[in-house]
């Protein structure tokens, strides 16, 4: 196998080879090494260098041997440096044991490569951290990959790796999907482990799962790895039959709500509203009953509920990271951002945080029981273009918490309302800006209802196929 050939697969395609006799999984797996070096100088995705040798994985899982890497967050693997993105962590702090997530990846057989670049703390919708530098897009190299799984996007998008690890706690899947041109599906909240660290990261806004190109290999691989875990705080139900077997099912006449107007009132790029504009033709088209409604939401309440949230964990998080490494925290070891985020959050009452969660639940409601009335709403995914390097600047000492989660939600004021009603939410790659670059489309629905978002993104997927687009920075240049 050689470079051209291997990016013209994804996951299930390198399986196949690989269960069949094609290919031995050594090979795919050097090939991979192969195109991950060739595009990492230019789009700096990697978190230190790659491993020696994969890690140890399942050789029956229904992945056996596909290539795969781990985003330097929440999860991680045993004996594996881990550095958050921070300065704080120096070369990686390692555990002594797997997440149960990662203990999934191994055994569905997928071959860990390497991790990828997030922001510190995973507290951005791009991913340019002091600790290893900004991730460039391979769209185009001037501009964010996105956040805060902007590394493992960054090489999915280059197709030096079919799949990659991703967390999305306000969007941090569905946001580098959409500006690197990928699927990017946050689950439903406890449909993937989270634990042993956390029962409800994020006061339940973190969920976790990966970016891929293809629907097939999203359902797949979600086959594969949902479930709880061991002691888990809440169970929901499995799904009807695997998701797989709904890739290709007909979805039946489905009751849409579309929006392009952000609930923050935030201005909405030209090219992004025709497109989803565009898509509610073509939904329309294949039957579906397409209306123009949307959810309504206090949007300043909602973004005051954040705050708490965001800055106690993360100086949970700091705290905790710093007395055992005996670091004091400040500028040398923290961005700006994050370290005026952190001291806020130290100062954050019992009585703040519930009084957070209270709007949440609130809002959940809301939005529960404007879905009486349809299965899926659209939307944009984000409200813009990938911004130029830079823009979403971590370091910025002149903002303060609520300054920086209303700079950061302006660009992308779609996804983080479905981290608090724990809908599965899927970024879809279904138009181009008139530069040629990524334009994500969003689609939602019910709480427990993947297998929905399935139907409908496959058949979007044959109708409107993406898989031949390849952006300038790619493995087989």
């Amino acid at each position: 196998m050689n470079l051209s050939e291997y990016i013209e697969y994804d996951a299930i395609g390198l399986a196949q080879l690989i269960t069949s006799g094609q290919v031995t999984a050594h090979e795919v797996q050097q090939v991979a090494r192969q195109a991950i070096e060739s595009v990492n100088p230019e789009l700096n995705a990697l978190v230190g260098d790659l491993f020696d040798v994969p890690l140890p994985y399942s050789v029956d899982g229904p992945f056996a041997g596909v290539p795969f890497a781990i985003k330097d967050l929440v999860l991680h693997a045993q004996g594996v440096p881990t550095r958050l993105g921070s300065r704080l962590a120096g070369q990686g702090v390692p555990f002594p044991y797997d997440t149960d997530l990662m203990t999934r990846f191994k055994q569905a057989g997928l071959a860990t490569l390497g991790r990828t670049s997030c922001p510190e703390f995973g507290f951005n919708a791009s991913t340019e951290p002091l600790a290893n530098g900004p991730t460039r897009n391979p769209w185009d190299t001037s501009r964010s990959s996105g956040g805060s799984s902007g590394g493992s996007s960054a090489l999915v998008a280059a197709r030096a790796l079919p799949v990659a690890h991703a967390n999305d706690g306000g969007g941090s899947i569905r946001i580098p999907s959409a500006w690197c041109g990928l699927v990017g599906l946050k689950p439903t909240r406890g449909r993937t482990p989270v634990g042993p660290d956390y029962d409800e990261p994020l006061s339940g806004l973190g969920i976790e799962f990966a970016v891929t190109r293809t629907v097939r290999d999203a359902a797949a691989l979600l086959d594969a790895v949902n479930g709880p875990g061991t002691g888990d705080k809440y169970e929901i139900a499995s799904p009807a039959r695997p998701y797989a077997a709904e890739v290709g099912t007909p979805s039946g006449h489905l009751r849409i709500a579309m929006t392009t107007r952000a609930w923050s009132g935030a201005p909405l790029d030209k090219e992004h509203a025709q497109a989803v504009e565009s898509i509610g033709r073509e939904l329309a088209s294949l039957g579906h009953r397409v209306e123009e409604a949307s959810p309504q939401l206090d949007w300043e309440a909602f973004l005051k509920s954040q705050l708490p949230i965001w800055t106690a964990f993360l100086a949970d998080g700091a705290v905790a990271l710093a007395a055992a490494l005996g670091v004091e925290l400040g500028p040398d070891v923290l961005e700006a951002v994050t370290l005026n985020c952190v001291e806020y959050g130290r100062r954050t009452t019992a009585i703040d945080l519930y009084a957070a969660q209270r709007t949440c639940n609130f809002i959940s409601r809301s939005v529960g029981a404007f879905f009486r009335d349809y299965d899926v709403l659209v939307t944009p995914t984000v409200a813009t273009l990938p911004p130029q390097l830079g823009y979403l600047n971590q370091n910025d000492p002149s903002l303060d918490p609520l300054g920086w989660l209303d700079k950061v939600f302006t660009v992308v004021p779609f996804t983080p309302l479905f981290n608090v009603t724990g809908q599965p939410a899927m970024s879809l790659p279904l138009a181009q800006s008139s530069d040629g670059l990524p334009i994500g489309v969003q689609f939602v629905a019910h709480y427990g209802d993947e297998a929905t978002l399935f139907r409908l993104a496959a058949q979007l997927e044959q109708a409107l196929p993406w898989a031949s687009r390849r952006p300038p920075v790619v493995a087989a240049r």
